[in-house]
């Protein structure tokens, strides 16, 4: 019996994630699952690291909203992300498209890595500078040499 309800709370815990109220849930399954793989691809503009599937704000529900009622009345899944992205900006699409208005977006992250790898190379460079390596005087070398060849 714990069995059963252990195995019935780890298979339903998925689905407490995503924030859809049974309210907006379309009628048509057809329809539903393209609501749910169009707003799985939306980013919550008040959570910002969400999609608005899963964001609880008024403005992702809204969002959810518009996205069915525009599934309803025939719209594509591109004209709908148009239309959001034409209202809202590129920052509403969880994974923005590689254009020159998004490449900075593209570009920070390789662009700090080359900045922390110079950042490395400079600091060692002047670290090698200011402590050069000593070298040994003709006496410790002949020292060096006799423990060497000892061993």
């Amino acid at each position: 019996m714990k069995r059963a309800l252990a195995l019935a709370l780890m298979l339903s815990w998925p689905l407490a994630a995503h924030a859809v109220q049974p309210d907006e849930i379309l009628k048509d399954p057809a329809l539903e699952a393209r609501a749910r793989s169009l707003s799985a691809g939306l980013r919550c503009l008040v959570c910002q690291n969400q999609s608005i599937d899963d964001s609880n704000a008024e403005l992702a529900r809204d969002i959810r909203v518009l996205v069915r009622e525009h599934l309803v009345a025939g719209d594509s899944d591109a004209q709908i992300r148009d239309y959001l992205v034409q209202r809202y900006g590129a920052f509403i699409l969880l994974k923005p498209p590689f254009e020159a208005g998004t490449l900075l977006l593209w570009g920070t992250p390789f662009l700090v890595l080359i900045l922390g790898g110079a950042a490395i190379f400079v600091t060692a460079r002047r670290t090698r500078r200011q402590n050069p390596a000593v070298s040994l005087s003709a006496e410790e070398q002949e020292r060096l040499d006799q423990v060497l060849a000892e061993k």
